[in-house]
């Protein structure tokens, strides 16, 4: 896979794709990072936190395990050793009220926090890191946009 540069964008119209995008992030992202998922419903979203907690599942010999999307509880949290990645779908929310008892960015200590959905958030934070997906107009290819990091 090729580098991408800030706001490059990068296709993955497969599984395969994904994954090794999933795997280039995570080289490049840390405790604290804080991940804003953007895009189309069953475009990608959620395939691409499954990679990529479960290349840190690898990384450090845990088990791997089912990674789901967080639509109904709004939160799903996989510990990894002594890092937490907080995964967050806000489909569901319809005002910006009920994010208030979520502290979506309370602890960014020991958390890696990713967000699906963050189009309700008005007030984002600095350091952000933002990935919006597409699909091509045949609906079978798919891509990626990047902000906030260079690979």
């Amino acid at each position: 896979m090729p580098t991408a540069i800030n706001s490059d964008i990068i296709e993955l119209s497969s599984q395969d794709k994904t994954q090794k995008f999933a795997n280039k992030i995570l080289k490049e992202i840390k405790v604290g990072d804080i991940i804003f998922l953007y895009g189309e419903m069953g475009v990608g979203k959620t395939t691409f936190v499954k990679y990529l907690i479960n290349q840190l599942q690898k990384r450090n010999k845990l088990k791997l395990t089912e990674v789901t999307s967080p639509t109904f509880s709004l939160l799903n949290e996989y510990q990894i050793n002594e890092i937490k990645i907080n995964h967050y779908d806000l489909f569901r929310l319809k005002s910006t009220d009920e994010l208030k008892n979520l502290d979506l960015f309370a602890d960014s200590s020991t958390t890696i926090t990713v967000v699906e959905w963050p189009q309700i958030i008005k007030d984002k934070p600095k350091k952000l890191i933002e990935l919006t997906f597409k699909y091509a107009n045949d609906y079978k290819k798919r891509s990626v946009q990047i902000k906030g990091l260079d690979l």
